[in-house]
């Protein structure tokens, strides 16, 4: 999302003057054109969950008028200054930001279950600092971050880029004034000529980057930053452009044609922000060179239509609300996509947020600056509102950390967080911990902190291989000259098991050694992440076959079988296949059933009803057979033996999100290391017999 037009761009095109070729001056049907670009947003977000191109428009636009506004500092005053551009920007971008910033804080408090606010407070501190894309863009690539749960303050991303363009392009244009002082040439054609190298090496970079990895893409400002310098270099060369009017009329209803269709068409979320995304920035462009060409008879008249530029006037803002307000609708409406009716709810309350902010808090903060031009008055308005926010975030932050002490203390009562222990058939039963009655405490771990609740092997010194490693990475837990030695191997199924065999290896003396990968089955079967071959995982699986030969374990743990709620629980194939190497090697298998599927994000269902855990549970048959497949699965050696624990995560057919006070799932599927290691025991007992040791 674009800021408003900014008001270093000062001439504004009077009625009556004859026709002539576009400039980069400020021009109502830009305003316009933002109106159509923020309208597209909303629309797409709100009712098609969807992205619509709209972006991509105000980062060109953000471009264009950003450099005409630099051009012309350097124009005046012989530089470029850097104090008073900055200082006028944040002054007028702040305001609006950090009120918004601090209602989503509060919005989260209030109607956002507590498993997230953790992501929220990172979300906002990132936000009023610009790097928010970069988060997202870390998040992206993390295949056991919670895609699901959507940040309040995502669509920041944007903005972010926008802050470090604004950094960048200041230093571009003062370089090329720089040049053209010393070789005596014009200096818009030297700015046009940098920011166009600048341009082509980004747009070279994003078509790279996006092939090779898109979701990391989507938010790099390295892949993103062309369409700002393709903005900077129209509005360098526009003013040369001299198109008769007919064919610039044609040319305004084919670029706004071509922006409103550019969404439908295509699948902007999956395929930008390559080469593609020319489409809706080349639209904006014809729509920028037609101008007012045709008066009422063109896209320009009709972009200069009073409620389009007033919408116009307002996007910034209604930019800003309209994602919070989204997010927060659908976790109260517990939707996915909003209705028609709670869709138009939505829009009208962030209209209505949007015009409030842009009268009391833009306006507002326009005046006051106003009547003290100076530069350190606008960073001083900045300053005050960012600190209100960068405090209660922080603030927040230590109240929950406080509170993570203090559940810190109960858990070191092992009878206050009994787990597994409690569906043991020497307890009384459920219910029952190991002392007696189960502890009226706080389920640990908290929703809130659930999605760290990962074992010691995905941790930063761990050795969980992400998505784009082949290496294979080792875990070494227990002595070197142990009588038995154990592998765990496969992918993130396999891995939350970790916790509870670390600790049954350490109460036997056995030696464990731990490698596993981001969705990549241990399994002879080609992976493939969407329609491309997963080669990582190909890979990653021959290097942990000959470590695996070399080291000749006394067993190879890993998972039996997938779970899934559409196509049931079933052995793949190379499965199988893996267990035959595995056994002409002489090295036994311990498969251990996979776990059930829970369609939905427990730590969030638990957030929500956290007096009545048991509202959030799913059944064991929705995506677990009645009796493991592994029972009738053919050409199974011998050597292989299966382990099922289904009964101490599905007791009685019905999977709790919660058992014996501990959260079993930090998300759908995924065992907390807390739950996996109230389990040691039990796996402990079952290697023990299915192995004989």
């Amino acid at each position: 999302m674009s800021v408003s037009a900014p008001t270093a761009v000062a001439e504004v095109r009077t009625g009556g003057a004859p026709p002539r070729a576009p400039s980069a001056d400020f021009r109502p049907e830009i305003q316009g054109l933002r109106a159509v670009a923020v309208l597209l947003v909303v629309a797409y977000h709100v009712w098609l969950g969807r992205v619509s191109g709209g972006v991509d428009v105000f980062l060109l636009l953000t471009g264009f008028l950003i450099t005409g506004s630099l051009v012309r500092m350097v124009e005046r005053h012989g530089g470029v200054r850097y104090l008073a551009f900055w200082g006028r920007l944040l002054g007028r971008l702040t305001p609006a930001a950090a009120v918004v910033l601090l209602g989503t804080l509060a919005a989260s408090a209030l109607w956002l279950p507590q498993s997230r606010w953790r992501d929220v407070i990172e979300g906002v501190v990132a936000a009023a600092l610009y790097h928010e894309n970069w988060l997202l863009a870390v998040n992206a690539v993390d295949y056991l971050a919670r895609d699901d749960a959507i940040s309040p303050v995502q669509h920041f991303w944007s903005l972010s880029i926008q802050g470090q363009a604004y950094l960048l392009l200041p230093v571009l244009v003062a370089l090329a004034a720089w040049a053209a002082r010393r070789t005596g040439r014009d200096l818009r054609g030297v700015v046009a000529v940098v920011l166009g190298a600048v341009g082509a090496v980004s747009l070279g970079y994003s078509v790279w980057i996006t092939a090779a990895d898109q979701s990391w893409a989507y938010f790099d400002s390295g892949a993103r930053i062309w369409e700002l310098a393709l903005g900077g270099v129209f509005a360098m060369v526009l003013p040369r452009l001299r198109l008769p009017e007919a064919p610039r009329v044609v040319l305004g209803w084919t670029g706004l044609a071509a922006l409103v269709l550019c969404g439908i068409l295509l699948q902007v979320s999956t395929m930008f922000p390559g080469w593609i995304a020319l489409w809706p920035t080349g639209a904006a462009l014809l729509v920028v060179l037609a101008g007012g060409a045709g008066g009422r008879r063109g896209a320009g008249g009709l972009l200069s239509w009073r409620p389009l530029t007033s919408l116009g006037d307002l996007s910034y803002a209604l930019y800003l609300w309209h994602w919070p307000v989204l997010v927060v609708y659908l976790e109260v409406a517990d939707r996915e996509l909003a209705s028609p009716l709670g869709g138009g709810c939505v829009v009208a309350v962030s209209l209505l947020l949007a015009v409030a902010t842009k009268r009391l808090v833009e306006d507002g903060a326009k005046r006051f600056t106003r009547t003290r031009p100076s530069p350190a008055w606008s960073l001083l308005v900045a300053a005050v509102l960012l600190l209100p926010l960068l405090t209660a975030a922080g603030g927040w932050t230590a109240h929950l950390d406080r509170q993570e002490t203090l559940r810190r203390e109960l858990a070191a009562d092992p009878d206050n967080y009994p787990g597994a222990l409690v569906l043991l058939p020497d307890r009384e039963g459920d219910g029952a911990g190991p002392t007696g009655p189960l502890p009226d405490v706080p389920v640990l771990p908290q929703p809130i902190d659930a999605d760290d609740d990962r074992g010691d092997n995905q941790g930063p010194e761990g050795c969980h291989n992400s998505f784009e490693e082949a290496e294979v990475a080792l875990c070494l837990d227990g002595p070197e000259d142990a009588e038995h030695t154990v592998v765990l191997a496969g992918q993130s199924h396999a891995a939350h098991w970790y916790t509870a065999l670390r600790d049954a290896a350490e109460s036997r003396g056995w030696r464990l050694v731990t490698m596993t990968k981001d969705a990549c089955q241990f399994s002879t079967e080609p992976s493939y992440r969407g329609e491309d071959e997963y080669v990582e995982c190909a890979a990653w699986n021959e290097q942990a076959m000959e470590i695996i030969a070399d080291l000749r374990p006394d067993a190879v743990v890993t998972t039996a079988t997938r779970s899934s709620p559409g196509n049931g629980e079933r052995v793949l194939d190379g499965y199988s296949q893996r267990w035959r190497d595995l056994d002409a090697m002489g090295v036994p298998v311990i498969g251990i059933r996979d776990t059930p599927r829970m369609g939905f994000d427990t730590s969030d269902c638990v957030a929500r009803h956290l007096d009545d855990p048991g509202e959030c549970a799913t059944d064991f048959s929705r995506s677990l057979a009645e009796r493991p497949p592994y029972e009738t699965e053919p050409g199974v050696p011998g050597s292989t033996e299966f382990i099922d624990l289904s009964d101490y995560v599905c007791p009685e057919g019905r999977c709790p999100a919660v058992v014996g006070n501990v959260l079993v799932y930090y998300d759908d599927s995924h065992m907390t290391a807390t739950y996996s290691a109230t389990l040691a025991p039990v796996v402990e007992a079952e290697i023990r017999r299915v192995t004989g040791w």
